[in-house]
């Protein structure tokens, strides 16, 4: 990805369900759903679709043939939620390269009422892998916990420092509606809440629920004429971290933030000071502070500090995660916050607008970091 292909492709469109315990939806069900109000979003018909990017779904023909898309050009990725913003990327790819014109990126998941785990044993996603099982790694939770762990060690991050993760991104669930987790949590809740891997409370883990989530993404020519404002990709990168110490990584993913960081932002044409907003993969609360680190938002071991005082909540200096992220709002594996960034930019987001949104940022830190950059400008 470079400077040829910023602003080349606009989101026109993004669609969500309702989210929760949605017994009766399968993950096809709940990615048409979204995938219908996207549609309506952009101003489009199922005919306007020449391009399609599946995620946890069954398939791209089930979603195809269900809705009457006839693709030109058609993609499937695996379920993990890194490839959220690999697929935006992706999309921009097709459509500049002349493979497609419009593309819907289609995401469901049935994960809260179909028991889905992530970790231990059965669990259908990859995250046990069979050497470290012996040690007591059993689930994604628990390196995460080692990395805190580290963290901790290193530059004396405190749990009532991590605490303003979960008490932030709570109180700004508490102003969206469509959250499952709108209850205030105080640092009192935060510290009294039990322990699933130790240093990490509960309240620092991802919810497990149902929902769905879609976006339509077109050629920069095509999205002026739609109902609302485009949303430019102004710039995206991604690299993989899969090589030596795999996960956990010993530097929290800090050289992959800072690559994709520095690429995404030559490509948009912009710079750190221009990002009015953060969205941040929390499935894990420290997963924040490693990206605010790694992206250079704050020096390495300052993000305990750096958080505090209202800095990443609404009025802040950086708000972050203004839906409540998947902590409060959805665990929608990086597609939510996608959306919620979108809808800032349109400036549709009412209690939680973030006043004068020009440009949004979206990251995850994973063994494949990804980030995009958002902008109401071409």
């Amino acid at each position: 990805m470079n400077e040829e292909l910023r602003g080349t492709a606009a989101v026109v469109g993004v669609g969500t369900t309702e989210f929760g315990k949605l017994p009766g939806y399968s993950a096809n069900d709940l990615g048409g759903w979204a995938l219908l109000a996207a549609l309506d979003d952009a101003g489009l018909t199922s005919a306007d679709i020449d391009g399609l990017i599946v995620n946890r779904v069954s398939s791209y023909e089930a979603i195809a043939s269900h809705h009457g898309i006839q693709p030109r050009w058609a993609v499937q990725l695996p379920a993990e939620g890194r490839m959220s913003g690999a697929s935006v990327q992706l999309a921009v790819a097709a459509i500049r390269s002349g493979l497609c014109r419009t593309v819907a990126l289609v995401y469901g998941n049935d994960g809260g009422s179909g028991g889905a785990t992530y970790g231990s044993a059965g669990e259908a996603y990859g995250t046990s892998p069979s050497l470290t099982l012996p040690y007591g790694m059993t689930s994604p939770g628990a390196f995460y916990a080692l990395m805190l762990q580290r963290h901790r060690h290193l530059y004396g991050t405190s749990e009532e420092q991590l605490a303003a993760v979960s008490m932030t991104f709570r109180a700004h669930a508490a102003l969206n509606d469509n959250a499952v987790m709108r209850k205030p949590v105080s640092l009192e809740d935060y510290l009294a809440s039990r322990y699933i891997v130790e240093p990490m409370h509960l309240l620092d883990y991802c919810l497990i629920n149902d929902g769905g989530v879609a976006m339509v993404i077109t050629a920069a020519e095509a999205a002026v004429d739609r109902p609302k404002p485009p949303v430019y990709i102004l710039g995206a990168a991604q690299t993989g971290q899969l090589v030596g110490s795999d996960f956990p990584p010993e530097d929290f993913w800090a050289g992959a933030l800072r690559d994709v960081g520095e690429r995404a932002f030559r490509m948009a044409g912009r710079e750190r000071s221009d990002v009015d907003a953060l969205m941040v993969y929390d499935n894990f609360s420290p997963n924040v502070l490693f990206a605010l680190e790694g992206l250079g938002y704050c020096g390495p071991g300052e993000s305990g500090e750096w958080i505090q005082d209202g800095r990443i909540g609404l009025g802040g200096e950086l708000p972050l995660n203004t839906s409540g992220g998947h902590l409060s709002e959805s665990y929608m594996q990086g597609w939510g916050l996608t959306v919620e960034a979108v809808r800032q930019l349109r400036g549709e987001c009412g209690d939680r607008q973030v006043e004068g949104a020009s440009v949004v940022q979206y990251v995850c830190s994973s063994p494949v970091v990804s980030t995009v950059v958002y902008g109401t400008e071409r």
